[in-house]
């Protein structure tokens, strides 16, 4: 096998597609290989430049690939020509990290990496609080709220009713707030 001098990686999560093309830019290398044979594999090559598609995972195979002296480029997948099948994509990575005019992603740190996720956490969970907060009010303002009596009121007439239900020896965990509030308007008219 001739060394490649340009490689193009197609991350999944099970097979990845290698596919390599040396200075010329005649293909030298076309490769299936398992997540366990990847770092084995890029280990004995030489120093090549590496190209990825930007994922949830290549920054952190574009550390460990780096470790071994390689150049690893990272790519919006925006940029680079989808085929049908993982090999053609390959192809495509491999050819694009080779464009002049290609904009890369700068390889993220594990710490920077882990500083995004409590950013993102927090975001979702504000979001989530918002959401939380907008259906409530808009199940108040469909269901009139001005009719609603105050909360004293609601609290009162419950304790009365949970009084006269266990005088009745009915249970009071049938009783509901809305219930009580209606009775005891029923009675004052």
């Amino acid at each position: 096998m001739e060394q490649p001098f340009t490689i193009g990686l197609d991350l999944a999560k099970t097979v990845f597609q290698v596919h390599g093309v040396d200075a010329n830019g005649t293909a030298t290398l076309k490769r299936k290989l398992r997540r366990n044979q990847v770092l084995d594999f890029f280990q004995r090559l030489e120093p090549c430049l590496i190209g990825l598609e930007a994922c949830a995972g290549a920054h952190y195979w574009a550390r460990q690939l780096a470790e071994f002296g390689h150049e690893v480029r990272i790519m919006p997948s925006s940029y680079v020509k989808r085929g049908k099948t993982d090999a053609a994509d390959t192809e495509a990575i491999c050819e694009a990290v080779t464009r002049p005019t290609m904009r890369f992603v700068p390889v993220k740190s594990a710490e920077r990496q882990a500083a995004l996720l409590d950013h993102k956490t927090r975001d979702f969970l504000v979001r989530q609080r918002t959401q939380m907060v907008n259906t409530i009010r808009a199940h108040i303002s469909r269901s009139s709220a001005s009719s609603w009596p105050r909360a004293s009121t609601i609290s009162n007439a419950c304790s009365r009713r949970r009084t006269s239900c266990q005088l009745r020896r009915r249970r009071p965990s049938t009783c509901s707030p809305t219930s009580c509030v209606k009775r005891r308007r029923k009675s004052t008219r």
